[in-house]
């Protein structure tokens, strides 16, 4: 939507949800990071130890992120504390 405030467009807000490959909202910065920690993680263990452990650590480290952004997305970009079951508030309005 553009408004147009004394002849200048006014953009409020991108309209839509934040999404980029299936990843919404804050968990895009939590994405980048996690590849960031990847990348150097697997350039520490090739300098370390070599091809193979290197990509070991690559694979566990993104594919952990990756298995974590997932789940955790599921609940909600607001994740919330659930807790299940009735509350019973009494002596609410007692003085």
């Amino acid at each position: 939507m553009e408004a147009s405030y004394n002849g200048y467009p006014v953009y409020k807000g991108l309209q839509m949800p934040l999404e980029f490959m299936g990843i919404r909202g804050r968990f895009i910065l939590i994405a980048a990071v996690t590849f960031g920690v990847s990348f150097l993680g697997f350039i520490a263990g090739y300098v370390l130890f070599g091809l193979g452990i290197a990509l070991l650590v690559l694979g566990v480290s993104a594919g952990g992120g990756l298995l974590t952004i997932y789940m955790k997305q599921r609940k909600g970009l607001h994740t919330k504390q659930r807790e299940k079951g009735i509350k019973y508030y009494h002596h609410l309005y007692e003085r």
